[in-house]
């Protein structure tokens, strides 16, 4: 059972918010800004047009194809979806988290253009996500250890597994991004993590006991690419937002939720 089959899409945005989210992405990139940079760099009113149309025809045959995918694989999780399923596990990870800036330097150029809209006015806040937002068991690093461990197995972790990595229940950081929109004043930043860390050798004892796997520490070079990252101790800390918004994480902690593995 595949997980478009085992989880299927709701199908109830409808045309209106996809005309809407389109508008708002185009707007949101510059596309009003756009015109007269390459109208100046130009010059020519045929060479203009000529941009516009082969930008246009691009950028059609790029939507056909991720239409194309989409039709194919209808799961939710854009792009990294699709590298995943072609390039493994790592690759789809980095691509979800990074962008075009590497496995993780995305997040930090997102937030610091998004905290920069307020001094052009706009409410802008950023609500900081820790690397593994978990449900029923899966989701971000904790979710890559499993398919890895399934994979192997063996439930493995880098280093003596001391380092630290922060989660959050996925229906806590909701609530977070609803205290945010009502409360939080422009260019202000909050830590959506439930509690400094847990370490990654307890994270993956516990998938080890729920895949009837054994424990053990495997080489950094493992997790490829995303090594590096897997191996450093990565504490955080909610006080400031606990204090000022008032949030309280209530559901299950990450190692409560991996409970829910499925061997």
């Amino acid at each position: 059972m595949t997980a478009a089959t085992k989880h299927p899409l709701r199908r109830i945005l409808g045309l209106g918010f996809g005309l809407a989210l389109v508008f708002g992405t185009t707007v949101g990139v510059g596309i009003l800004r756009l015109p007269s940079t390459v109208a100046a760099a130009l010059g020519d009113p045929t060479l203009i047009m000529s941009a516009w149309v082969i930008g246009g025809i691009f950028s059609l045959m790029g939507a056909v194809a991720v239409a194309e995918l989409a039709a194919m694989i209808p799961e939710s999780g854009g792009f990294r979806v699709y590298a995943r399923r072609a390039f493994g596990d790592g690759v789809g990870f980095g691509v979800g988290h990074g962008g075009r800036a590497g496995p993780v330097g995305g997040r930090g150029r997102a937030v610091t253009a998004v905290l920069g809209l307020a001094s052009r006015g706009l409410r802008s806040t950023a609500v900081r996500m820790p690397r593994t937002v978990h449900d029923q068991g899966t989701g971000g690093f904790a979710g890559l250890l499993t398919n890895i461990a399934r994979r192997t197995g063996v439930s493995g972790y880098p280093g003596d597994g001391a380092q630290r990595w922060p989660a959050v229940h996925a229906l806590d950081a909701a609530v977070l991004f609803r205290l945010a929109l009502e409360q939080a004043e422009a260019g202000t930043s909050w830590h959506a993590v439930a509690g400094e860390g847990d370490k990654v050798r307890d994270i993956a004892a516990v998938i080890g006991r729920r895949l009837g796997l054994p424990v053990e520490a495997v080489p950094q070079e493992t997790y490829g690419p995303l090594g590096p990252i897997f191996a450093t101790d990565q504490p955080s800390s909610s006080t400031h937002t606990r204090e000022a918004l008032g949030w309280e994480p209530t559901h299950p902690s990450l190692l409560e939720d991996l409970e829910n593995i499925e061997p």
